[in-house]
């Protein structure tokens, strides 16, 4: 398992080199660094919500479809998986009396969104309930939501 991990490290760690000294990378490699990932993953056992760095971006492992996903589109997926986003994107929390368990609502702030589920009678962040990867409290506005 370490040796795996150790090779799965350095065939990042070498992708992003040869990435961050070409020219340009563009999208078709991103594409093809994604997907040469995925193809790891499957053999490291990532875990789902499994959040790693490819080609500068940080991509989330969606196991049921078996690749890496930028974390918006996690939670994208994750939510249309549960039958969409409840309160959609708003800057505003809906009426607390209208809210019911498990809903969630993707919050804008000024920083970018946070993915939020309403969880034991209050809004949390997606992350804190489901426990996906900790970089999702770092990610875009979410740890500013509290604020």
């Amino acid at each position: 398992m370490t040796r795996q991990l150790t090779m799965t490290f350095a065939f990042l760690f070498t992708s992003l080199c040869v990435l961050a000294n070409s020219e340009s990378a563009n999208a078709d490699d991103t594409k093809k660094a994604i997907a040469e990932n995925s193809a790891q993953a499957k053999n490291t056992r990532a875990t789902n919500g499994q959040v790693r760095l490819i080609a500068g971006q940080e991509r989330a492992w969606q196991a049921s479809q078996a690749q890496w996903l930028s974390l918006d589109a996690y939670w994208q997926y994750w939510a249309d998986s549960r039958g969409g986003i409840t309160w959609g994107s708003s800057r505003d929390y809906p009426p607390y009396d209208q809210v019911k368990e498990q809903d969630t609502l993707l919050i804008q702030l000024d920083s970018g969104t946070c993915m939020m589920e309403f969880w034991h009678s209050r809004w949390r962040r997606a992350n804190d309930v489901r426990r996906w990867d900790d970089a999702f409290n770092h990610y875009s506005a979410c740890p500013y939501v509290f604020d």
